[in-house]
C-alpha cells in the first residue's frame, strides 16, 4: 500500500514537473505613464542611456507601433487584464465600479490570471492593479510588494508562473537620480503641440530621466531571473499603460502621443523570435491574447487580441482606442489609427479639449490657462486646447505626429475621412457601453467630493437652491455665488461651455472657444433656449445685458416663459457691444425658460461673451 502511494506521488511529481517544463513562465513588466522615448525607439537624447531596454529590443522583438486601448491607467489595465476593449464590458470610466459603486465583471467573464490559474499556473501581481471591477482575492497569490522583492520566488514550486511587476515609469521621483545622468533640457525636442519654452523642455527631460531610472530597475529584475536560472524558460514582456504623465496632450488624451507605448518581448526562441523589428500596427490587447497562447489556453469568446507570433498572423489594418471619464472630467472619444492616419470622433462638443482636470494645480497647466486668458498663447495651441471642439479629427501622422493640423474639413481629404469614419463606425458597432449614462452613484463619488466635476452630467445629482439653472456645487466650483438667485451666464467653464443653452438646430455648434458662445446661422432665423430655471423675477430687475458681436447686422428678440420681453439690434462689427433688453411687465413671477431669437442672413457669425441682469 505504501509502495503504491509512493508510486502515485512520484508519478504526480513527474507529471507536474513535465507540465512546468512544457509551459513557459510569463512575466509582464507593466510600466506606468511612459512614452516610447528609448534609444531603441530612435529617441535621440536617449541613445546610450537606456541600455537594458535597448538590449532587450536587439535580442528579442521590438514593436515600433504598439497602442493601448485607453490613455489612462485603470481603463487600460482593465482592458488588458481581461483581453477586451474596456467599453465592451463596462470598465471604461476611470476608477469606477469600486467602493460604493462596486461591481464585478459581467457573468461568465474572467481575468487572465483566473484563466491562468485554471490552467495550472501560479499567478502574482507586484504593485498596483487598478481595475474598474471587483475580483476574487484568490486571483493572485499575495506577494511582498517591495520594489526590491522578486515575487516569483514566493510562488509554489513545480508550477509555471504568470506574473506582473509594476514599474513606476513616468511617476518615478527623479529627485535623487544622479545629476550626472540627468537629461539636459537644452538637448530635448518638445513636441510641436506644446509651448516651446524652458518649462516644457524640463518636463520632457524629466520624463526621459524616469525612463532611465526604470531601465536600471528592469536590469536588476533580469539579473535576478538569470541568477535563478529562469531566463531559459521565462518570457518577459515590457510595455506601458499610456503616454507621459506631465504632458497634457499625452496622458488621459486619445492622441498618438497618449496611446503610443513601448512594447518589447524577450524569451526562449521556442516562443519568441530573435532579433526582430515589427512595424505593423499592434494593440496591447494582443499581448493578452499572445500570453494565453504561450500557456496553451484557448481564447474565451470576449478576447479581441490575436497571437502576435501565429503562423497565420495577419497584420491589422487599424487599431482602435477610446477615452471616457477620467477622474472628474467627463468625455467620450473614440479613435482609430491606420497605417498613415489617425481619425478621432468627439461625442461631447459642449466642452473644450483642455477642460478642467486633475492636473489643474500644476504649473505647466496653469501656464497654459493663463496664457490663453491673456491672449498670448500661440494661436494654434489656443485652437487645439481651448478652441471649439470638432466633431471629427483627421491627421496624417507620418507628416504631423503631434496632431497639429486637423485635415477633416479639407476637400482633398474627404475620401480618406469617409473611409476612416466607416472603419470607426464598424468597430464601435461591436458594442460600446460608453454611449449610455454613468450611474448616479459614480457621478456622486467622482464629481461631488475630492474632485470638483463641472460637466453638465453632474447636474442631475445636484441641487440648485436659487433657481438660476446652475447647481450650488457647480457655482461654488466656478467661483460664483450659489445663493444670489441672479441670472448670469459667463460661458467661461471649459467643461460646460454652453451652460445649458441649446440651439434649435438652425445654427452650428454654439459651444465655441472657451469663454464664449460662438456660432454661425444656418438659416435666416434661429434661436437659442435655456430651460430648467426657477428664477425669482423680483430678484432680477433692470435690464438683461448681452455682450455680443456679429459680423453682419442682426435683430435679436428676447423672451421668457414664452412671452416677448424686449428686442434689440446689433450692428455688424468686430467689436463687442453691450445690448440692453429692458425687463418689462411680462418679466414676472417664476422664470422657467429663456429664449433668444436671431434674424440675420444665413452664414452670419455671432459671438456671445456673457449675459446677466443689471
Amino acid at each position: 500500500m505504501n509502495k503504491l502511494l509512493l508510486t502515485l506521488l512520484f508519478t504526480l511529481f513527474l507529471n507536474q514537473n513535465a507540465f512546468a517544463e512544457d509551459k513557459p513562465n510569463i512575466l509582464w513588466l507593466f510600466q506606468e505613464d511612459t512614452s516610447p522615448w528609448m534609444g531603441a525607439y530612435d529617441y535621440e537624447v536617449q541613445k546610450g542611456e537606456t541600455p537594458v531596454i535597448d538590449k532587450m529590443a536587439s535580442e528579442g522583438v521590438i514593436f515600433k507601433r504598439a497602442y493601448v486601448p485607453a490613455p489612462v491607467c485603470s481603463a487600460c489595465r482593465s482592458a488588458v487584464i481581461v483581453g477586451a476593449n474596456q467599453f465592451r464590458f463596462g470598465a471604461h470610466e476611470h476608477r469606477s465600479r469600486r467602493g460604493k459603486g462596486a461591481l464585478p465583471l459581467p457573468q461568465g467573464m474572467k481575468t487572465l490570471p483566473q484563466l491562468f490559474k485554471e490552467a495550472g499556473y501560479a499567478t502574482f501581481n507586484q504593485g498596483k492593479d487598478d481595475y474598474n471591477f471587483t475580483y476574487p482575492p484568490s486571483t493572485y497569490i499575495k506577494v511582498n510588494g517591495k520594489q526590491t522583492s522578486m515575487s516569483w520566488r514566493e510562488m509554489p514550486k513545480g508550477k509555471p508562473f504568470f506574473g506582473q511587476i509594476q514599474l513606476k515609469g513616468g511617476k518615478t521621483n527623479t529627485g535623487k537620480f544622479p545629476r550626472e545622468r540627468k537629461t539636459n533640457p537644452g538637448a530635448v525636442t518638445v513636441p510641436a503641440d506644446y509651448p516651446q519654452n524652458q518649462m516644457y523642455r524640463e518636463i520632457v527631460a524629466q520624463h526621459c530621466d524616469t525612463i532611465r531610472s526604470d531601465d536600471d530597475r528592469i536590469g536588476r529584475i533580469l539579473d535576478e531571473l538569470k541568477k535563478d536560472g529562469l531566463m531559459g524558460k521565462t518570457i518577459v514582456v515590457y510595455f506601458s499603460d499610456h503616454g507621459a504623465n506631465n504632458l497634457i496632450r499625452h496622458k488621459q488624451m486619445p492622441t498618438e502621443a497618449g496611446l503610443h507605448v513601448p512594447l518589447v518581448i524577450i524569451g526562449p526562441e521556442k516562443w519568441v523570435p530573435k532579433q526582430a523589428v515589427r512595424n505593423d500596427l499592434v494593440t496591447i490587447l494582443d499581448v493578452s491574447a499572445t500570453s494565453l497562447t504561450w500557456a496553451g489556453i484557448d481564447y474565451p469568446e470576449w478576447i479581441e487580441g490575436q497571437n502576435l507570433f501565429a503562423d497565420d498572423f495577419k497584420a491589422r489594418s487599424y487599431v482602435g482606442s477610446g477615452r471616457d471619464r477620467c477622474d472628474h472630467t467627463i468625455d467620450r472619444v473614440r479613435t482609430i489609427r491606420t497605417d498613415k492616419y489617425r481619425y478621432t470622433r468627439n461625442y461631447k462638443l459642449d466642452r473644450v479639449f483642455l477642460q478642467p482636470q486633475y492636473r489643474d494645480n500644476k504649473d505647466y497647466l496653469k501656464f497654459m490657462r493663463s496664457e490663453y486668458a491673456k491672449g498670448t498663447l500661440d494661436p494654434k495651441l489656443a485652437e487645439i486646447y481651448f478652441g471649439e471642439r470638432p466633431a471629427e479629427e483627421l491627421y496624417d501622422i507620418t507628416l504631423d505626429p503631434a496632431q497639429v493640423n486637423n485635415l477633416a474639413k479639407l476637400p482633398k481629404y474627404q475620401a480618406v475621412l469617409k473611409e476612416h469614419r466607416q472603419i470607426l463606425n464598424s468597430w464601435v458597432a461591436k458594442g460600446d457601453l460608453g454611449a449610455g449614462q454613468e450611474p448616479d452613484i459614480e457621478l456622486e463619488i467622482n464629481g461631488n467630493g475630492r474632485f470638483k466635476g463641472v460637466n453638465a452630467e453632474y447636474e442631475r445629482v445636484r441641487t440648485d437652491s436659487d433657481g438660476d439653472g446652475l447647481s450650488d456645487l457647480w457655482e461654488q466650483y466656478n467661483n460664483r455665488d450659489p445663493k444670489d438667485g441672479q441670472l448670469m451666464f459667463e460661458f467661461d467653464c471649459g467643461g460646460w461651455q454652453n451652460e445649458g443653452w441649446i440651439s434649435d438646430g438652425k445654427t452650428t455648434n454654439i459651444s465655441g472657444r472657451q469663454g464664449f458662445l460662438n456660432f454661425d446661422l444656418i438659416a435666416e432665423k434661429a434661436s437659442l433656449k435655456r430651460s430648467g430655471l426657477k428664477l425669482d423675477s423680483s430678484r432680477n430687475q433692470g435690464d438683461l445685458v448681452l455682450r455680443i458681436r456679429s459680423n453682419t447686422p442682426a435683430e435679436i428678440q428676447f423672451s421668457a416663459n414664452g412671452e416677448n420681453i424686449a428686442s434689440s439690434k446689433v450692428s455688424g462689427t468686430d467689436e463687442f457691444n453691450d445690448l440692453n433688453f429692458a425687463l418689462g411687465a411680462n418679466w414676472a413671477g417664476t422664470i422657467k425658460d429663456l429664449k433668444l431669437e436671431f434674424k440675420a442672413p444665413a452664414g452670419t457669425k455671432i459671438e456671445i461673451d456673457w449675459m446677466r441682469v443689471k
